[in-house]
């Protein structure tokens, strides 16, 4: 019975509808008769190679397949989320756990986040994650050394074996090597000095790549105000290195990001150029600090402590590293790199490129970009210990 009202039904659509019956051959099973059981009926034309496809969403063809060295850091999940928005596909090359990158994978469409595992000390396997991609990015970097990667290695050997391979390799089109603000032969600092060869070396054998040169980053995974906000809330005090007036000029991370991605989509004007990015305003070390103590409501207590007293401090961890049989603890507050780049200012140049010149305004520390160190409020988010900011139970 059933049988023969599909069959009726479908010879009162012919009937009714002579176009369907050019288009469609219907048979008694219901399905064309010379056509597959899952055969399209659309015409499929040769596309090409596909750029730039889509509105400009995460769904979308960018055309750029970029491999990020050092993805899974701090600076590295903001330009992930930043490329993966406008449809590229990233490629992550992580030397961890699997666990280090499944925080990128929800960033993009299925299959735009691809982690690859590989060893920065095997040529091969960096050559194995660059294979199929046209930009580069290297946003590797380490501001202490370990028992098994120092200073040079990291900051400088890394990036230029990077610029080598992406040389040879021949089909990149663009390479970003992050630097640091301040980055110079001669810098007190064993890690800017690093950085300063790393950028000599990159433009010489890529001169077309693009040189970033951020501040210190701020951001809900920084690491300086993070530090600061656990020490005071520990020790119910904050030491100050020096007296406290060392100028900086602290970023947002994800400005940095976006500057990344600003120099990705202009016609190659930044290729070969060094761009300074730091933040609207200069902070002294007390400044910043202020700014932290009043937004995780505390009362603000410091320790100065002077730079040879510092750098006292910080030195049995440097001179025992690579002489006892067991790793030492990260340095955190007394690093003593960090308190050697502490003791000149770090802050933009006169005539350096910045943000500006990428079309970006940056955000003010104060507001948005720290709202993060609330979690460090004694009582919560909504109540702090200053009693001139104590928030009273009626007033939630």
């Amino acid at each position: 019975m059933q049988t023969s009202l599909r069959r009726s039904g479908q010879q009162l659509l012919l009937d009714r509808s002579p176009a369907l019956k050019s288009i469609y051959s219907f048979s008694a099973t219901g399905y064309g008769i010379d056509q597959h059981r899952h055969a399209s009926t659309i015409a499929v034309k040769g596309s090409g190679h596909l750029i730039r496809k889509g509105t400009g969403g995460r769904s979308s063809v960018s055309g750029i397949v970029a491999t990020v060295f050092g993805a899974t850091g701090f600076l590295g999940r903001y330009v992930v989320q930043q490329l993966a928005k406008m449809g590229s596909q990233v490629l992550v090359p992580f030397r961890g756990s699997e666990d280090s990158h499944r925080h990128l994978k929800l960033m993009g469409d299925l299959g735009q986040i691809v982690p690859m595992k590989y060893n920065p000390r095997d040529e091969n396997s960096i050559k194995a994650v660059m294979a199929k991609a046209n930009v580069v990015l290297n946003l590797i970097g380490r501001e202490y050394e370990t028992r098994n990667f120092s200073f040079e290695e990291v900051n400088h050997g890394m990036a230029e074996q990077l610029a080598l391979i992406a040389k040879e390799h021949g089909g990149i089109i663009r390479f970003i090597q992050m630097s640091c603000l301040g980055a110079s032969s001669s810098s007190p600092s064993r890690m800017l000095r690093a950085k300063a060869a790393a950028e000599e070396a990159i433009l010489r054998e890529f001169p077309e790549a693009t040189v970033m040169r951020p501040a210190t980053l701020i951001g809900t995974e920084d690491r300086i105000l993070n530090r600061w906000a656990s020490f005071a809330k520990k020790w119910s005090f904050l030491p100050l290195m020096g007296d406290g007036s060392t100028k900086i000029q602290p970023v947002y991370v994800v400005d940095v990001a976006a500057a990344i991605i600003s120099s990705l989509k202009d016609d190659g004007t930044s290729m070969g150029k060094i761009y300074e990015l730091g933040g609207p305003d200069v902070y002294t070390m007390h400044e910043l600090a202020e700014l932290m103590y009043e937004t995780i409501r505390e009362w603000p207590r410091y320790v100065k402590v002077p730079f040879p007293i510092a750098k006292a401090m910080a030195s049995p961890r440097e001179l025992l590293l690579k002489k006892v049989p067991f790793p030492l603890p990260n340095p955190e507050i007394f690093n003593l790199d960090h308190i050697n780049a502490l003791t000149v200012d770090t802050v933009v140049s006169e005539n350096a490129l910045t943000f500006s010149d990428l079309g970006i305004a940056p955000h003010k520390l104060k507001g948005y970009p720290t709202e993060y160190l609330i979690s460090y409020r004694k009582g919560g988010p909504s109540f702090g210990s200053t009693v001139s900011e104590r928030v009273t139970g009626s007033e939630f």
